[in-house]
């Protein structure tokens, strides 16, 4: 009933933009059964350019408010957060409520003045999902805040490792008043090259993506370690890739001597389970169980950044449960497409006094209300088993075009959904980006020439044909 109910929502949103009508033709596959297909409408065809010229006025009149030159088209909800698709029913429903309204118009200081019911509702929600071995959780407001204080975590867990049983010396709380050591010791976060962990001051230094994030910003000098460049189909290239993620693991454990030889210990180990804004870049298995051990055997807090791939999208909640770790992540951030931010944490990294991890708002109680639907949505509609299927339906696919235009693409790779595919250079793969917004479908570009594919935990093998014919038919017209 909610699947018939969010098809006729998403049919009546889309149709006050579009017209829709039968794919012209078939490269890939045919259609699945229509037996299993929810949706009201056989794929989008554009009246307008994207954006059209209601969009292009109103991000004009944007603009004159403050920079919105990054502004592709005022769309109708965030895609990282739209887990289960626009408008769905039981969300709808929940905004709804009367009981609700409270939530939505009353904003708790959280770091003050919590609800009395937040505990109810973390248990129920965040701490249901928590990461194995992980018992605490830290609620923020969004990604980059996520990291910024799980950085801090990390280097007050270590510097207390450090000093033992002692407490804080009047030497250290004077002169962290003046940013000096001892108080502000010179330890460091490793992160690695084509890493994204935030736009803030921080992660700024741990986020290797795109020189137009950091160009300007001072940094701190913290080590930055080569991560693995694969070669596909993984299958052929095994042992040039072993060889190309032990280089980097080598190096891992070489920054982290010199440092520690220059008085500069590293604290943490900073990792995505996927490069996504550095161009959807993956490791093996195997690399990440052994960058954990070098962490534990280094003393450093392993801290696992699950903002972009944290959800479902993988096919698993969390991307690095695929990893098979026998010792869990110390740290693991959140936030996108679990509507608010924060981290997990193990025990031993929780703060030793009040006001160290703080902020007045903490996140918000009302993110909190909608996760919990969501997470009823995914588990009431089996969304993972659902992500799974229909990621297999689609890198299948990408892989099928990438035999017949491969003057165009490569490297078609991904866990579930969460895919992508490489074309020849940045000009090629935005002119396909382009072309295909303007046929009703959003892509978006990552790295230096990668495509990345996101869609919400609803697509289904359906969908993913549907994509295919007309990804295929813009190929296919590509001079």
């Amino acid at each position: 009933m909610a699947s018939t109910l969010l098809s006729r929502q998403l049919t009546y949103v889309l149709q006050q933009n579009l017209k829709f009508s039968l794919p012209r033709s078939r490269y890939v596959s045919q259609p699945a059964n229509k037996t299993d297909v929810d949706v009201e409408f056989d794929g989008p065809l554009m009246k307008t350019e994207v954006p059209g010229p209601k969009s292009r006025e109103l991000m004009k009149k944007l603009n004159e408010l403050q920079n919105q030159e990054s502004t592709t088209v005022l769309w109708i909800q965030s895609l990282m957060q739209a887990r289960p698709g626009y408008n769905h029913p039981a969300l709808v429903k929940l905004l709804q409520n009367p009981q609700n309204v409270s939530s939505f118009i009353n904003r708790p200081a959280l770091g003050c003045l919590p609800p009395e019911n937040y505990v109810q509702k973390l248990s129920e929600t965040l701490l249901s999902i928590a990461p194995k071995g992980l018992k605490q959780v830290q609620t923020m407001s969004c990604g980059s805040c996520s990291n910024e204080n799980a950085f801090k975590a990390a280097c007050i867990w270590y510097r207390n490792k450090e000093r033992g049983n002692a407490i804080h010396t009047k030497e250290e709380l004077e002169s962290c008043m003046i940013n000096q050591a001892p108080g502000s010791p010179d330890i460091t976060i490793l992160s690695f090259m084509g890493g994204f962990h935030g736009r803030t001051f921080g992660c700024l230094t741990a986020t290797h993506s795109k020189a137009v994030h950091k160009l300007d910003i001072p940094a701190f000098d913290w080590p930055t370690a080569p991560f693995p460049t694969l070669k596909y189909p993984l299958e052929e290239f095994v042992s040039e890739n072993a060889q190309e993620e032990a280089r980097c693991l080598e190096e891992v454990e070489d920054l982290i001597v010199k440092f520690r030889k220059k008085g500069r210990n590293v604290a943490a180990i900073i990792v995505e389970p996927i490069q996504s804004e550095g161009g959807d870049n993956h490791a093996s298995d195997d690399f990440f169980q052994k960058l954990r051990n070098i962490a534990k055997k280094h003393g450093c807090a392993f801290l696992c950044d699950e903002v972009q791939t944290g959800g479902g999208s993988t096919g698993k909640f969390w991307a690095h449960e695929h990893w098979g770790l026998d010792d869990p992540a110390d740290i693991v951030t959140f936030s996108k497409k679990l509507l608010s931010g924060g981290y997990f944490y193990k025990d031993e990294l929780r703060p030793d006094m009040p006001y160290r991890i703080f902020n007045t708002w903490l996140g918000d109680p009302s993110k909190n209300l909608m996760f919990s639907e969501v997470l009823n949505v995914i588990r009431r509609e089996k969304l993972l088993d659902n992500v799974n299927e229909s990621g297999k339906v689609l890198l299948q696919g990408l892989k099928d075009l990438q035999v017949l235009y491969p003057h165009i693409l490569s490297k078609a790779r991904g866990k579930g959904t969460f895919c992508s595919i490489d074309a020849p250079n940045d000009a090629i793969r935005n002119t396909l980006v382009l072309k295909m917004r303007n046929k009703g479908i959003v892509l978006g570009g990552c790295g230096e020439k990668s495509i990345r594919f996101r869609p919400a935990l609803i697509f289904k093998p359906h969908h993913a044909h549907l994509f295919l014919n007309v990804f295929s038919d813009v190929l296919a017209a590509h001079k």
